[in-house]
């Protein structure tokens, strides 16, 4: 199981200035090879400059969930620290 992208990755508007809510397409290789899963993710940023990354499934996976939100949360991890994010 491997992360290869999110493509069409949008930011939504959302007035509370340090959570970040954003919409895409995770294109994971399973099993099978590589499937295409619509997400939700969030990025919150706490007081101590900590960011915490949640994750939502919008279609249904069928492979163990947290293995692959784990990985997926490590790939947004390293997409925002390198500046990958749109804005």
């Amino acid at each position: 199981m491997k992360v290869i992208t999110i493509k069409d990755m949008i930011r939504k508007d959302v007035p509370i200035y340090y959570r970040l809510l954003f919409t895409g397409v995770a294109v994971i290789e399973l099993n099978k090879g590589p499937e295409n899963f619509r997400i939700d993710f969030t990025i919150e940023i706490k007081p101590t400059g900590q960011r915490d990354v949640s994750v939502t499934f919008i279609d249904k996976v069928d492979y163990p969930l947290i293995p692959v939100t784990n990985e997926l949360k490590a790939y947004i991890k390293q997409l925002d620290s390198a500046g990958g994010l749109p804005d």
